[in-house]
């Protein structure tokens, strides 16, 4: 794989990616490159969370190693989303689902924020880093992402944490959804205050609801997402009642998990139609399915019939998983089951 087909992998399905020259000039040097995507234990693990977890797949296949950061302190730091007594607890369950949700040619390194996060280094470099940070680039950088409902400390540093992972991970890239933009811009300006350098900040978009545009995919919110673990029925009915306009591609939850989901894992795509209506048709790339649906070639119950399909393969193994684990659920609380 050449230069340009590297980059072009890594640019796919990305929103806007930061220190887009330096990636270039990495590439170009053939530089082993390191890549990072934190996530912070909180509600259910769901589907909207794994648009980022698919870069994954390009990344290895372009030469990155990769590091899945479980990041439980920051999950106490949101306004105490997860209590600190069960912060291990919604690690272990976020690292499982992780895991299994996959088929990993080579599985990612995880690693837990509180492994490095508490040590005395590390704590001093968030003091030092709070002495150049002002309380507006904080509130700024933590704004998409924690509750700021009524501001605590703690959320004010958890993008100065955030910025400082990048550094204690050594790594080159930091992946994240588009909401994480003020954080990655932030560790980009600020972490050379301090001698660390700036590092490479890959965006990808968020999907829309299953409930069609205006409606947040929440984790509060179930006739919202997908539990990766939900039955083979939960996956079919909801994506059955998932918003879906025929022939439009914008914020249609359906053709979005297509593109970000099913293609970046399988390669390809099999609609199952009956021959009167053209029979079976199988696409090598989202780009060509994208054609065909814009055009108004397929009906929306037959893609929605095959993504169903496809997420029930591919959640196969995490699902099987839970449900000869139903304990860890009940302990997690009625809003994981």
């Amino acid at each position: 794989m050449d230069v340009n087909e590297k980059l072009d992998l890594i640019k796919r399905n990305t929103t806007e990616i930061l220190g887009l020259n330096e990636l270039q000039d990495s590439l170009k040097k053939n530089k082993k490159l390191s890549s990072y995507y934190g996530i912070a234990p909180t509600g259910p693990v769901h589907i909207a969370y794994f648009v980022p977890l698919t870069k994954l797949f390009d990344f290895e296949k372009a030469g990155i190693k990769n590091t899945i950061l479980i990041a439980d302190i920051h999950a106490a730091l949101d306004d105490l989303k997860t209590p600190w007594d069960r912060i291990k607890l919604l690690g272990d369950y976020y690292e499982k689902c992780i895991e299994l949700s996959f088929p990993w040619d080579k599985k990612p390194k995880f690693v837990r924020g509180s492994s490095f996060e508490l040590t005395s280094k590390y704590m001093n470099d968030v003091l030092k880093l709070s002495t150049v940070t002002t309380i507006s680039r904080a509130t700024r950088a933590a704004s998409e992402v924690t509750r700021m409902k009524d501001p605590k400390v703690s959320e004010l540093i958890y993008p100065i944490m955030q910025a400082l992972d990048e550094q204690y991970l050594n790594v080159d890239i930091q992946l994240g959804g588009i909401d994480q933009r003020h954080i990655f811009a932030f560790a980009r300006d600020y972490l050379p205050k301090i001698g660390y350098k700036p590092r490479i900040e890959i965006m990808t978009p968020l999907i829309v609801s299953l409930k069609g545009p205006g409606v947040k995919m929440s984790a509060s919110v179930k006739e919202t997402h997908i539990k990766v673990y939900d039955t083979e029925k939960q996956i079919k009915d909801k994506i059955n009642n998932a918003y879906c306009l025929i022939g439009d591609v914008n914020n249609n939850p359906v053709t979005q998990l297509i593109k970000h989901i099913v293609f970046p894992i399988k390669s390809k795509l099999t609609i199952e139609r009956e021959s009167k209506f053209g029979g079976d048709i199988t696409f090598d790339s989202y780009e060509k399915f994208e054609t065909e649906y814009k055009s108004s070639k397929l009906h929306p119950q037959d893609v929605k019939n095959a993504l169903s399909n496809n997420l029930i393969s591919i959640f196969s193994k995490v699902r099987n998983y839970f449900e000869k684990n139903k304990d860890i659920l009940k302990k997690l609380g009625e809003n994981f089951i």
